[in-house]
């Protein structure tokens, strides 16, 4: 509700046309059933579920802390579930907590947040002036990376996706991309197609 919210209140959004992108309310923790404009069920289920991140930049505030004010709804990931697979959709993620990484031990599939390889990343390329932290984002390396995170948590398949342009991972054949395909990482591309 949120995020509709925002939405509601910022013009540029009303571009996309209600007749055919519908703005449904999702609860966190909540599994629905997304359906064809017909009504029609797609035969696969969503489970919304808040994760560590922050309030959208334009809606930060502040004087309300460190948080700027941020609250559960305002970064979320995806359960996606059919039958008796699922996979995890988690494209921004600030840190990785105890309750998230059991939820998502032992997964076929995750897609996560591979915003930066490193903190600094877009102050160093002068692209930017904030930290992947200050962003709500975790680095790809180091200790308390994503890598690092997810190393033992047993999970099948992990696909890096949300790539900032100047992280190194993109490009093939870079110390950065054969670390993260050594770990057991897959970086996503444009086209891609999974099968599960």
């Amino acid at each position: 509700k949120r995020v509709l919210s925002v939405l509601e209140a910022n013009t540029i959004f009303n571009v996309l046309n209600p007749k055919f992108v519908r703005r449904n309310p999702l609860n966190l923790e909540e599994s629905c059933t997304p359906q064809e404009l017909d009504g029609l069920d797609l035969g696969f289920e969503v489970k919304p579920f808040a994760v560590p991140g922050k309030v959208a930049l334009w809606l930060e505030d502040e004087s309300k802390g460190e948080n700027f004010g941020s609250v559960d709804e305002d970064t979320i990931a995806l359960e996606v579930s059919c039958g008796s697979k699922k996979f995890f959709y988690i494209p921004a993620c600030a840190e990785m907590t105890p309750a998230l990484s059991n939820r998502i031990r032992g997964a076929d599939l995750i897609f996560f947040d591979g915003t930066l390889w490193v903190d600094d990343e877009m102050i160093k390329e002068k692209v930017g002036i904030k930290t992947g932290k200050r962003m709500g984002h975790m680095s790809v390396s180091g200790e308390d990376g994503t890598i690092a995170a997810l190393k033992n948590l047993g999970i099948k398949r992990k696909i890096f996706i949300h790539i900032n342009t100047t992280n190194p991972i993109l490009i093939e054949n870079t110390t950065e991309r054969l670390m993260v395909e050594k770990a057991g990482w897959e970086v996503s591309f444009d086209g891609m197609h999974i099968a599960l």
